[in-house]
């Protein structure tokens, strides 16, 4: 039976004194029986966080990590393993804003997404189409490619321990949302593309959506039937906001 999880990416957002607020406020959250919560602070704090969430039921991801699984010579890189080594369990693999402003290639997240297994992290893959893409009735093929690169390179097999996150890159911090059938017109397709290989891994797979999540409209996403919860970004940067959704996704 798949868990509900909402989790919350930082992206490049925080100081020393507004995460251990941010940190202080989600310890004191109550958290829903029967669903994950996660969140993804940028690396520079992921250590103060581990500590600072000790023993609150929240787990903590990186947004980030490098194409080589162990420590070494990659300046300016973080390795999953030392990830790993400081409590982290989750790591996000070709958000769409590496992919559009950083340039990661299809062949790098895959890199990406097989170092974070190796070294025992769980990937989330995101996935998504730009508004362009959408509007030229693109969406289907654009993510179903996303999903593919990975598949093809190791097997169905590989998302048996990872997360998909549907991100349309049109609805990212521009206040526009898919609308829930929309959301649940591509989570389905998702699932059934990997039921085509494998129906136990499809059954399995936590599919998170993301893209202006907020507690107004995180009930209706949430009822959907392949919608398991929701990556969240700005709203997770107030931990009253952030707690409503979880809410959400308890009900």
């Amino acid at each position: 039976m798949r868990r509900p999880m909402v989790a919350g990416n930082w992206k490049m957002h925080g100081t020393r004194a507004s995460v251990a607020e941010l940190t202080r406020g989600l310890g004191e959250m109550p958290i829903p029986g029967g669903i994950e919560v996660a969140v993804f602070p940028p690396a520079l704090f992921i250590s103060e966080v581990v500590d600072g969430l000790k023993g609150k039921g929240i787990i903590v991801g990186a947004q980030n990590s490098a194409v080589l699984p162990e420590e070494g010579a990659l300046t300016g890189e973080v390795a999953p393993s030392q990830l790993a080594e400081v409590g982290c369990k989750l790591v996000l693999i070709g958000h769409s804003e590496r992919r559009q402003i950083i340039g990661e290639t299809e062949e790098v997240l895959n890199r990406k997404f097989a170092a974070a297994q190796k070294s025992g992290l769980t990937p989330v893959l995101c996935v998504g189409e730009t508004l362009e893409e959408r509007e030229a009735g693109k969406t289907l093929e654009v993510v179903g490619r996303q999903l593919s690169s990975v598949i093809d390179a190791f097997g169905i097999k590989a998302f048996a321990n990872a997360v998909i996150a549907y991100e349309p890159v049109w609805a990212i911090g521009t206040g526009l949302t898919a609308s829930p059938q929309q959301a649940q017109d591509v989570h389905a397709a998702i699932r059934k593309q990997l039921a085509a290989q494998d129906a136990e891994v499809a059954g399995n797979v936590q599919l998170l959506y993301g893209g202006s999540v907020k507690a107004a409209n995180a009930a209706e996403l949430f009822g959907m039937p392949d919608i398991d919860g929701g990556l969240i970004g700005g709203a997770s940067l107030n931990a009253d906001e952030f707690g409503a959704i979880c809410r959400a996704a308890g009900n």
